[in-house]
């Protein structure tokens, strides 16, 4: 055990020591910041003005175009198209919108006229003004009261509850949150354990190995490398986790409440939309705060060790077979990255319908769960989740990455000190079974 924690130990110290890791562990929390501030800073920052010269012929849209979003429109009754368009800029619009005498019932030859590409939204706001127009003049040709029609509609949506305290849940925040614990467990199964498998290649090629077997025993060089890389990992989560919370404390000082108000309405509003936005972001404020933080996180640190723990034996194994011809790593790496391949796709099919058959078998075995379950459990525990299913999990994905230790093990003891041969993965599972 002294050994292991030695090994444990150095791989610690010499990742810590790194650059990059400094660099990474204050990149991800700026991260966080720059997708919390920048999306207020865009919302609430003024479009540059744009005015529309608009020349209608039909008489049906005069005045009728509104004003919003930086785009202002004026109506040119008695100018020329042909010579307006020509010299529009000089009397300081950004484009001509002519509107010829049109039918009603089949509209055609509307036209816009720049010297640049309109921008999307101009392009939208244009279109949509039309359209809206168009269809409140047949509205009232055909005799229909627009306001008796609005008076008919409706926009009701029902308020969803879960478990017996019936608090207020939201597909959209369990799919948000589900997506991101899921692809953050993804992330970390590949880039930690390419890491592992990465350095067990690099330590056999230099030859470092040697002289490390001479002390220790195979299995031990693996174990203390594998913990000590976790040990990385998980301190890295726990950086993170604290500086996103003193920022996510601090924006509200770098920020006005007006700015952030004004954000989470979406800017430049009608004041009936301003209060949907603001009732809306308050419900999902609630929404968030009814989530079981505790049990996600959790169960998120079970599923990152174990899922790492599973699959970075399996990274170690496969580092121990390559030779000098590192080209060798991909396609002996190839069977081992295709389970959590697949595991990231169940997990896009979870978020969606997390009671599926696929879901739940694809969070109960020892592959996938580690995704997969994490995609399911902000749906409910045990409303979405029972506990039994979590429990099975729990114990499968436990004794799946013990067996998975024992096979890398006795992999690992042999390829380590095996050189100037290709080994095959057919030859490497011989080794499996083999008694010596």
């Amino acid at each position: 055990m002294e050994k292991i924690w030695l090994i444990i130990k150095r791989e610690f110290l010499t990742r810590v020591r790194k650059r990059s890791f400094l660099v990474v562990t204050l990149l991800v929390p700026l991260a966080f910041a720059a997708m919390l501030i920048v999306p207020i800073l865009l919302a609430t920052s003024n479009s540059e003005k744009q005015r529309i010269a608009v020349i209608d012929r039909s008489g049906l849209f005069a005045n009728k175009f509104p004003d919003a979003n930086g785009i202002y429109f004026k109506y040119l009754p008695d100018q020329s198209p042909d010579s307006l368009k020509k010299h529009y800029e000089e009397k300081g619009y950004n484009g001509v919108l002519f509107i010829p005498a049109i039918d009603i019932n089949r509209p055609s030859g509307i036209e816009f006229y720049s010297n640049g590409q309109a921008s999307v939204s101009l392009e939208s706001n244009i279109n949509r003004n039309i359209n809206d127009i168009i269809e409140k003049k047949r509205m009232e040709l055909q005799g229909i009261d627009q306001s008796r029609l609005d008076g008919i509609r409706s926009d009701i949506s029902a308020e969803f509850k879960n478990g017996k305290e019936e608090q207020k849940g939201s597909s959209w925040v369990a799919y948000a949150v589900g997506y991101a614990s899921g692809f953050m467990i993804y992330i970390v199964l590949l880039l930690f354990g390419t890491s592992v498998m990465r350095g067990v290649m690099e330590e056999k090629v230099n030859r470092i190995a040697e002289v490390m077997i001479s002390s220790v025993k195979p299995f031990q060089l693996m174990m203390g490398k594998i913990i000590g890389i976790a040990a990385v990992g998980l301190l890295q989560f726990m950086i993170w986790g604290v500086l996103i919370g003193i920022i996510y404390t601090l924006i509200p000082l770098f920020l006005s409440p007006e700015t952030i108000q004004a954000a989470s309405q979406g800017g430049a509003m009608a004041q009936g939309d301003q209060a949907e936005a603001a009732a809306a972001f308050s419900k999902i404020r609630e929404i968030m705060g009814n989530i079981h933080w505790s049990l996600l996180i959790s169960c998120f640190i079970f599923y990152f060790l174990g899922g790492y723990l599973f699959y970075a034996a399996l990274f170690a194994a496969v580092g121990s077979l390559v030779n000098e011809d590192a080209t060798d790593i991909q396609q002996l790496s190839f069977p081992v990255s295709v389970p959590i391949i697949i595991g990231i796709m169940i997990m896009m099919k979870a978020v969606h319908d997390p009671s599926s058959s696929l879901a739940v078998w694809g969070s109960i075995l020892p592959f996938t769960s580690p995704m997969v379950m994490m995609a399911r459990l902000p749906y409910g525990v045990p409303g979405t989740v029972p506990y039994w299913q979590l429990g099975l999990s729990f114990v499968s994905l436990i004794g799946g990455f013990i067996f998975t230790t024992w096979i890398a093990g006795r992999i690992y003891r042999t390829g380590i000190l095996l050189y100037g041969k290709k080994i095959t993965l057919k030859e490497a599972a011989k080794w499996v079974t083999r008694k010596s």
